[in-house]
């Protein structure tokens, strides 16, 4: 992996902020599996990748609520 690619990963207060939640909700989700959004977890630090965070939101998209 390159060095870059770390520099590339969100921290929960920044994906928290980009789709309206707060930190501690994405907590309930990790902890809870009940939303399907990848993270990565090395020891303590828990990060996301960019590119999940926008697959996340496309796969929310909705046409109709039925």
């Amino acid at each position: 992996m390159s060095n870059t690619a770390i520099h590339q990963l969100l921290s929960p207060n920044h994906v928290s902020s980009i789709l309206g939640v707060s930190p501690g909700t994405l907590t309930v989700w990790r902890c809870t599996g009940r939303v399907g959004l990848p993270f990565v977890k090395v020891g303590r630090k828990v990060m996301y990748r960019p590119e999940d965070i926008q697959n996340f939101i496309n796969s929310q998209t909705l046409f109709h609520t039925g």
